[in-house]
């Protein structure tokens, strides 16, 4: 397959050309009151992913009473949470709840899973967590019936692609990721994870420049947040695991999907190495294409330990 050819050579190679670019012209954030681009928070997940949220403007910023509302945690991998495969329960369940304490209508929790869907929903622990919460439905979708293609004007190799209908029928989405290495990216986080609400994603490893299909996906899946889960991160044997296993205990969390990524890959060592956003492919191409900033050290953040 692609996906085992591609290696994290190419990950580890700098990307000369693109550290002379100056920064590209980003989308102003929806909230001129907004002081932070990012909220580093590092603590027990929930507690930390309620303090992302409250930085970030509260769950009441992107959420209205009686809107419906999409949750993409990473579900993909018939993996519990110590594998660090997929994205930590407690803060899947921590949006969740605040989501409907907002008096959201629905919340679904998405995701196309990669393995078998019920043994997914099952070891990821995300669907037990969530199960006691009124309104609140974990599903894994996996049939072509419930995807239907947008096109893509912006798109440098995709003209069209088939989405999630949920996602597209519905006003609010929340991107919540996981921190792990992948083997044809280097890294997966929130701009790569989009990949999990798309029907055709195997194209992207044998018929498109997967980094430049990435960028163009970014482009018309937006989410209106990203909650980063650097609770732990999977440094090696990614996306599915097993590998070396870091704890960050980090939730990071911010409206900018290009911003969040670029900050997430600075948080550990991956393959061994430290990296700046700069040197992930993906990451860089949307930067340049506009869809966020990656200089991390011109966005004004907020850390703190709970």
């Amino acid at each position: 397959m692609s996906e085992q050819r591609m290696t994290r050579r190419k990950f580890l190679k700098t990307t000369a050309a693109g550290m002379a670019l100056g920064l590209v012209g980003v989308p102003s954030l929806p909230s001129a009151k907004e002081e932070y681009d990012l909220a580093v928070i590092s603590g027990e997940p929930v507690a930390a992913t309620k303090k992302a949220l409250e930085v970030m403007g509260g769950i009441s910023r992107f959420v209205k009473k009686g809107q419906r509302v999409i949750l993409k945690p990473n579900m993909s991998f018939s993996r519990t949470p110590d594998f660090g495969a997929t994205t930590h329960p407690l803060v899947v369940v921590a949006v969740a709840q605040a989501c409907t304490e907002a008096g959201a209508s629905q919340v679904l929790v998405l995701d196309y899973t990669l393995q078998r869907a019920e043994l997914c929903l099952e070891r990821t622990g995300i669907r037990e967590a969530c199960k006691g919460i009124p309104g609140v439905h974990v599903l894994a979708i996996q049939e072509r019936k419930f995807f239907r293609e947008v096109k893509i004007p912006q798109g440098k190799v995709l003209d069209r692609v088939e989405v999630m209908k949920e996602i597209l029928d519905s006003q609010v989405l929340i991107n919540i990721p996981v921190a792990k290495s992948h083997s044809a990216t280097g890294v997966s986080m929130g701009m790569k994870g989009l990949m999990g609400l798309i029907w055709d994603r195997e194209s992207f490893h044998s018929k498109y420049h997967i980094n430049q299909a990435i960028a163009d996906l970014g482009t018309v899946i937006k989410p209106q947040l990203t909650i980063l889960d650097a609770t732990r991160a999977l440094v090696s044997g990614g996306p599915g695991g097993p590998g070396e296993v870091k704890k960050p205990n980090l939730v990071i969390a911010g409206i900018d999907p290009v911003a969040v990524d670029s900050y997430g890959v600075t948080v550990v060592p991956w393959y061994g190495q430290n990296f700046k956003g700069r040197q992930v492919e993906h990451l860089l191409i949307s930067h340049q294409r506009g869809l966020g900033k990656i200089d991390i050290e011109q966005l004004n953040i907020f850390k703190e330990t709970v």
